[in-house]
């Protein structure tokens, strides 16, 4: 009785035999209980076949004496390529000195001709233990060595060349056509890399979901001349779509490119895909100057100073004013989040916000402004507009915490504005509409922020029950001189007036656009021209 017969069915063999008959007799019977079969006819065609597929290959069958290249000359080229893939002689002889040279080559287990079927099966079932072994070096889904053999053959060289590819917003590709289809295109991505870098002495290795690494084998290799072949691969990439089930998927992909040791090639190449994101660059090499390690250090101690500062109360409320176009008197501010040093120092926003979110830090942050804001309302009755992301409306917890506080100071509500961030996408639509309407009914004013930065659109406005547009700084800050930004500036305002909406310019930061913004008509400004952010105390 042979075991394990059913893991047998996920093996994928290659089989060498010269003798027609006795080749399709035994590939008939192995073709039951394996997966997939490559045959050779001698041991030239087998060699060839194991050098095209030597990823998918679990086992090796061969006859010893065939044509152009016997079976043992296979075996020892085959070694070369890979000294651990188990190889079964199917032999005619049984002398001691024969079978010996076969175990120094290599040679893992034998069956005498005429073939036993049966030892024959039990016999590859023996060797399912490298099978089971080797499922820990080889992606299931691609057959690319994963980041476990990656790993392994960095440790061997002193000094390795290697680019990480990864491929850009894969999990929406996920969301959008679903992980069956998403394998699918992991798959074909897979098969490109195989054609485009394989042949140029690389070696491909699958590190996670849609992470893929290219190491060359030649060391020596000039850097820009493996640039220039990312970038070409990229470019392919993004040109040629991925046809599914008749669907046409386009992909981009950011591509990090490191020398070194292997742990150092294989973290630097690692860590320039995010610096060259930031860069908007598609390939990227590394170099010591982008003080990665650096900002990696500044990431880590703000993370702390941010925990600390929610704890001890580092994080306070400025406060910019917005004034009246026609009257030029303050009309509302802008509260805006600052860090306090313990010096005094006053930090903005940019050095730690993103930060913040990346650290699932921010929830906080938007809290502590809330209750700024209501504090500045209460005590100097002011009106005052917060900042609220998409990310905040769609979480309950910091919904909840809104309505909480919202109830509990009804008298300030009437004076409290939210400004919902349009540069960030809304990817739900009602869930924006129910938080709107939810804070309306508790007596506040909502507004869209930065309209115009990135996912504009007049048609998400007249869904939106909103009182205020403000309009992005990208689209004021040089409207007293160009001519394409007042006309864009123009449409919104007359836009926003149709459907009710008042207008806010942002960056007005000289007495040239403000006149600018006033003569198309919008309600009001804010920006240095009339004055900073200032604290509390200040305003």
């Amino acid at each position: 009785m042979i075991n394990n017969i059913s893991i047998l069915k996920n093996i994928t063999i290659l089989y060498a035999e010269d003798e027609a008959s006795l080749r399709e007799i035994t590939l008939n019977i192995l073709k039951g209980f394996t997966k997939k079969q490559f045959v050779a006819k001698d041991g030239q065609e087998g060699l060839e076949l194991f050098k095209e597929n030597e990823e998918e290959i679990d086992l090796i069958i061969t006859d010893v004496n065939m044509p152009h290249m016997n079976g043992l000359e296979m075996i020892k080229e085959i070694k070369q390529i890979n000294p651990n893939i188990p190889i079964i002689v199917a032999t005619a002889f049984s002398n001691t000195e024969y079978l010996l040279e076969a175990i120094d080559i290599g040679v893992d287990k034998y069956v005498l001709k005429p073939i036993d079927m049966k030892k024959l099966l039990q016999t590859m079932s023996q060797s399912l233990l490298y099978h089971e072994l080797k499922d820990l070096y080889i992606d299931k889904l691609t057959h690319l060595p994963n980041r476990n053999r990656l790993k392994k053959d960095l440790a061997q060289t002193e000094e390795d060349l290697m680019a990480l590819i990864n491929i850009d917003k894969f999990s929406t590709i996920n969301d959008l056509f679903g992980e069956n289809n998403g394998d699918k295109i992991l798959s074909e991505f897979s098969d490109n890399l195989k054609k485009h870098f394989c042949k140029q002495d690389y070696k491909i290795y699958r590190i996670e979901a849609d992470k893929f690494a290219v190491v060359s084998k030649k060391h020596d290799k000039d850097i820009y001349e493996f640039k220039k072949l990312c970038k070409i691969f990229a470019d392919n990439i993004q040109k040629d779509t991925i046809i599914i089930d008749d669907n046409e998927i386009d992909l981009n992909v950011t591509i990090g490119i490191a020398k070194g040791d292997g742990n150092r090639a294989y973290k630097y190449s690692q860590r320039v895909i995010s610096y060259a994101r930031n860069k908007f660059e598609q390939v990227m090499i590394y170099d010591d100057s982008f003080n990665i390690q650096e900002s990696f250090e500044e990431n880590i101690k703000w993370v702390k100073k941010i925990k600390n500062g929610l704890k001890n109360g580092n994080f306070k409320g400025f406060y910019q004013p917005i004034v009246d176009n026609k009257t030029q008197e303050i009309y509302k501010y802008e509260a805006l989040i600052r860090f306090i040093e313990d010096d005094g120092e006053v930090i903005a926003p940019f050095k730690f916000l993103d930060i913040a979110k990346k650290a699932k830090l921010y929830p906080h942050v938007i809290k502590v402004m809330l209750k700024e804001a209501l504090l500045l309302i209460k005590a100097k009755n002011k009106r005052v507009a917060v900042n609220i992301s998409f990310e905040d409306i769609a979480s309950d917890e910091t919904q909840k915490f809104i309505y909480e506080e919202l109830k509990n100071e009804p008298e300030a509500t009437k004076l409290l504005e939210f400004e919902i961030l349009e540069s960030e996408e809304i990817s739900d639509i009602d869930i924006v509409k129910s938080f709107i309407k939810d804070v309306k009914a508790l007596g506040c004013t909502v507004g869209v922020d930065d309209f115009g930065a990135g996912y504009s659109n007049f048609n998400m406005l007249t869904n939106l029950d909103i009182d205020f547009v403000k309009i992005d700084s990208s689209l004021i800050k040089e409207i007293d001189h160009s001519k394409n930004q007042e006309i864009i500036v123009n449409t919104i305002s007359n836009f926003s007036k149709e459907f009710g909406f008042t207008t806010v310019a942002e960056f007005v930061s000289s007495k040239e656009i403000y006149e600018k913004v006033k003569s198309l008509d919008i309600d009001y400004s804010q920006g240095y021209h009339f004055g900073k952010p200032m604290s509390f105390d200040e305003v």
